[in-house]
C-alpha cells in the first residue's frame, strides 16, 4: 500500500515536471493505473473500475492523440529552432 502511494507521488511529480509533453502523458496514466490499484485493494471496486476506465484509459487516449494532431514538438526541437 505504502508502495503505491509513493508510486503515485512520483508519477504525478513526473506528470507536471516532464517537458516532453507524450512521456508527460504516459505518467499520467501510469498514475492512474496505480491509483486504480489502489482503490481495489482498498475495497472499492467501482471506483477502480472507473479510474482505470475513464482516467488511464478515455482520456490518456484523447490527450495522446490531441498531442500528435497538433503535432507537439519535443524540447530538442524546440531548441534547434531557437538556435
Amino acid at each position: 500500500m505504502i508502495a503505491g502511494l509513493v508510486a503515485v507521488a512520483i508519477c504525478g511529480v513526473l506528470a507536471v515536471h516532464l517537458r516532453d509533453i507524450l512521456r508527460a502523458a504516459i505518467a499520467l496514466a501510469v498514475l492512474s493505473v496505480v491509483l486504480a490499484a489502489i482503490f481495489f485493494k482498498l475495497g472499492a471496486p467501482y471506483a477502480g473500475a472507473f479510474e482505470l476506465s475513464v482516467c488511464a484509459g478515455l482520456v490518456t487516449v484523447l490527450f495522446v492523440a490531441a498531442i500528435s494532431s497538433v503535432g507537439a514538438k519535443t524540447p530538442e526541437q524546440s531548441e534547434q529552432e531557437e538556435e
